[in-house]
């Protein structure tokens, strides 16, 4: 959360409707190197704050400066056909870097001549808890410290000038990612992910729908890199995406898009389009 200049990583007792500051801990990322990190979040007492007085922007990115976000193409089963694809025999992998993140209300900045093509994908992201290389799917699955909610912001016109998907997909401050991580035991068995742009819904699928659920995404990604505690796993997107719409439909400036996952919350964030200096 943001706290004054800074950040801090918080508690959030929604039952209670407050924020408990975790004191010596300016982020998310930061507890979770912690290897006693559950119990310090856990018996955390600092400052309190009422959820109901936050602002639009209170929530900083959930892991601000995760060493490694890895996404997945094409990982739900009807987004696939929607596509026009079979289904993988492995995942599509690609990267994203932790400059292109934003909090879960910060707007979606970009210059003019790049904004005609700003797409939505909703997703479910997991963070993990722990380092591991080449595990099992066992471990693999406690290797996972908990979900949240990101929307791959994606600008389509650069995403298909090659056949290689990064340059469309890390635009800076563009990604959202929040608003809160909970726990694996917190997200619903039956947790659906959806997408609103300006009120209408554009996704809507449970994340029971995913080719490679979380557990196997860890496993495989493990097998090519050591997977550290903070790095995140964005676990791809559903059905519904504005560039598969015929016509294709994109963000225009000013509209907001509101990405939720049961059991987790939303990330809700409005596109702006300035001129380039």
């Amino acid at each position: 959360m943001r706290v004054g200049d800074g950040t801090r990583a918080v508690r959030v007792d929604s039952a209670g409707g407050i924020a408990v500051e975790i004191l010596s801990y300016p982020d998310i990322g930061s507890l979770l190197r912690d290897p006693d990190w559950s119990s310090v979040a856990a018996q955390a007492r600092g400052a309190a704050h009422p959820l109901d007085g936050l602002g639009r922007t209170a929530f900083a990115p959930v892991v601000p400066h995760p060493q490694k976000i890895v996404c997945v193409g094409l990982n739900y089963r009807e987004h696939i056909l929607e596509m026009g694809r079979d289904l993988p025999e492995h995942p599509t992998l690609f990267a994203k870097y932790a400059d292109a993140l934003i909090g879960a209300g910060d707007d979606i900045v970009l210059p003019r001549p790049v904004a005609g093509t700003v797409d939505w994908e909703g997703e479910l992201a997991l963070v993990i808890g722990r380092t591991v290389r080449g595990v099992s799917r066992e471990e693999a699955a406690e290797a996972i410290a908990g979900f949240t909610v990101m929307n791959d912001i994606t600008v389509r016109g650069h995403q298909y000038r090659t056949s290689q998907w990064l340059q469309g997909k890390t635009f800076e401050g563009t990604t959202p990612l929040g608003p809160v991580l909970v726990t694996p035991d917190e997200l619903p068995a039956a947790a659906r992910i959806t997408t609103f742009v300006s009120g209408v819904r554009k996704q809507s699928a449970p994340v029971s729908d995913l080719a490679f659920d979380p557990a196997a995404l860890v496993g495989y990604v493990s097998e090519i890199v050591t997977l550290r505690p903070g790095d995140v796993i964005a676990t791809g997107t559903p059905g519904g995406v504005g560039h598969a719409s015929r016509p294709p439909e994109y963000l225009s400036d000013g509209e907001e898009v509101v990405v939720t996952v049961e059991g987790i919350g939303a990330v809700r964030n409005r596109l702006r389009v300035v001129d380039a200096e």
